[in-house]
This record gives structure tokens, sequence and C-alpha cells, in this order.
């Protein structure tokens, strides 16, 4: 069994305990955050799923989303441009963007949990969490191909 299988049937299995139905929308929303590596916004979701829900509106996948991120599934990320980017609730990682194009990808530095702590023991606050962006340019933009 995949990984991104795995995911979604933990992922369905915390909707139904916490009394969310799942319909074949929320479904299908689900899996594609989970198999996206791209952290999509809300209109990507849509336009993904468009052809397969004739019905299904941007609005809907903003609701389902907003369920996701109550039930702890999915982050809502907010880097200062018009639209959210939502990203499957994995591990702790952390976020470099593209200055030029937006592309966020994930990378993980469990070096950087002591930062908490440090933080706590200087200030003497409790820390809850902690959030770090790395700017700069992919790849594909600096060689101009994006």
């Amino acid at each position: 069994m995949a990984v991104s299988d795995i995911q979604l049937k933990e992922a369905i299995h915390t909707l139904k305990e916490t009394g969310v139905r799942i319909t074949p929308q929320r479904h299908a929303i689900l899996e594609y955050l989970i198999q996206s590596m791209s952290h999509p916004t809300a209109d990507d979701i849509y336009k993904s799923l468009e052809g397969k829900f004739p019905n299904m509106s941007v609005a809907t996948v903003y609701n389902n989303l907003r369920v996701f991120r109550e039930a702890g599934l999915v982050k809502e990320l907010t880097y200062g441009d018009a639209s959210s980017r939502f990203d499957y609730v994995t591990s702790d990682h952390y976020h470099i963007i593209c200055e030029s194009c937006g592309k966020i990808v994930d990378f993980h530095y469990p070096g950087l949990d002591e930062v908490e702590q440090l933080a706590s023991s200087v200030t003497g606050f409790r820390v809850g969490h902690h959030r770090m962006e790395i700017y700069g340019i992919c790849p594909e933009c600096d060689k101009g191909t994006h």
C-alpha cells in the first residue's frame, strides 16, 4: 500500500471520528491534497476536479478545506500573495518559496526544533509553534525556463 493510500485512510478515519461525513467530493479533494506536492490553491483544486464533479463550486472546495483545516489535516499557507495555498499536514517541515513563480517546496530540518526550546528559555514564553519561510529563485526560473 502506497504512503498516500495510508495517509488517505488515516485522514478519512480522523474526519469520521470528528463526525464529518465523507462525500465523494471530500474524498477527491483530500486525495488531491495528499498526492499534490505543489501546495495548491483552492482554484487549482477546483480546476483539477471540475471535470469529475461538474456540480462542484469553488465555494465547495473552500468549505471542505476549512473543514479539513479545523480537523487538523490541512494547513493554510498565506505568504502575502492574493490566494492561500493548502498543504496536507505531514511531519514538521519548512517551505522555500520562489519569488519569481511562487512555487513552494518542502524541506525538513530537524535541528530547527531546538529553536523553540531556545526561544522559550531565553524569553520565558511557552512556545506553541513556529513557522519559517525561505525565499529565493527556483532552478527553473533561474534558468529562464519558467
